[in-house]
């Protein structure tokens, strides 16, 4: 069975008047099919920090929409280019701090921000449309850039092949293919048959909120599964790949992705299962020489003790640690697979060779 990507809700959307930006409440999936609109810099902070918004390419358009937006807002009040400037950095610096792990929040608000810094010498009304432009952009260079991660993500797929899922890479974290479930979608397209064991994803279930719910709208064969059953259904053979996205990638290959993927990857490993990590180029991380210098973000152990449970699910003086994101070493990893082409170990040869001027200046 095949069905249609245009069947698939649209995550992020600025307003007919560009007043404010609507988004698909990924919290609420997938029980609840709700769009919010937003408008105020608390809004649009809540949004990221609370995962209404998620999925690093993501939040990099939603980010790159929200700063102009914000800067809409402001121009309204500012007498000059300069003075709009000054509230771009604040709204930029106090978006940014949402979220420390996904690199995406963090560059597309750079870029937006430098494109209105090249335009200081204009006037209001021209940097606030190219800031528009910027945004747009961005969104449609990341479904240019999921559609080529797709392609050269199934070219290492056979028809029949069984998947196994961590989190959530289509496109509700990205727009229009993904990437992890790119292949999947774009095979499924060509009438390819493929099925998806998805793991759970503890504590926030993005594998069962998230991936079973695409899969099963594009018609894919799933079937959800447990974080702590993936060794089973590995040893039992019924595993070709493991397909994974990024929130940051090192400049020696080191991957930051959700909580749980590193385990996976050491799994992978001793099942000689190939582990593939797909990410758009805006996930790569030069600057950063190696995982260990990843930030790693901490949240609330309300996620862990009673999120989604009727009753708490322990005790309520019992600490918890609840990091978000941990980091899969280049070793472990069979290929990295950008909008360019495959990255194969050495990786930091790979990345030259394919980012040649980025690898070189340390970010791309």
């Amino acid at each position: 069975m095949t069905a249609s990507l245009d069947a698939m809700p649209q995550n992020i959307a600025l307003s007919s008047t560009e007043e404010a930006l609507c988004i698909l409440d990924q919290s609420l999936l997938p029980n609840v099919t709700r769009y919010i609109t937003l408008r105020s810099a608390e809004e649009l902070f809540e949004a990221i920090a609370s995962l209404r918004v998620r999925g690093a390419p993501a939040i990099g358009i939603f980010a790159a929409y929200a700063f102009y937006l914000l800067a809409k807002q402001s121009a309204k009040t500012c007498d000059s280019t300069e003075d709009l400037l000054h509230q771009c950095r604040t709204h930029a610096q106090y978006l940014n701090s949402a979220r420390p792990t996904a690199v995406n929040l963090s560059k597309m608000l750079h870029r937006c921000l430098t494109r209105a810094e090249s335009l200081a010498s204009s006037d209001l009304p021209t940097m606030l449309a190219a800031l528009c432009e910027e945004a747009r952009s961005i969104q449609t260079e990341d479904m240019e850039m999921c559609r080529a991660i797709s392609e050269h993500g199934l070219s290492l797929l056979r028809d029949g092949d069984s998947v196994i899922t961590h989190c959530n890479a289509g496109p509700l974290a990205t727009s229009r293919y993904g990437t992890a479930l790119g292949p999947l979608l774009l095979g499924n397209e060509r009438g390819y048959t493929f099925h998806a064991f998805c793991d759970e994803t503890r504590p926030l279930l993005q594998g069962a909120r998230l991936t079973t719910y695409e899969l099963s709208r594009a018609g894919i064969s799933c079937t959800l599964i447990c974080d702590n059953m993936a060794s089973l259904v590995m040893q039992q053979g019924k595993v070709s790949a493991c397909l994974v996205g990024c929130d940051r990638v090192a400049r020696n290959g080191d991957t930051a992705n959700k909580i749980g993927t590193s385990g996976l990857a050491i799994l992978a490993h001793y099942y000689r299962i190939p582990f593939y990590v797909l990410g758009p180029s805006s996930t790569l991380d030069f600057s950063y020489p190696d995982g260990a210098h990843i930030p790693i973000e901490l949240r609330d152990a309300s996620e862990i003790k009673t999120l989604f449970f009727e009753q708490p699910s322990a005790p309520s003086d019992v600490a918890c640690f609840n990091p978000a994101f941990d980091v899969t070493p280049a070793s472990l990893i069979t290929a990295i697979i950008t909008e360019r082409g495959i990255c194969y170990p050495p990786f930091s040869d790979s990345f030259a060779k394919l980012f040649p001027n980025e690898y070189k200046e340390g970010n791309p």
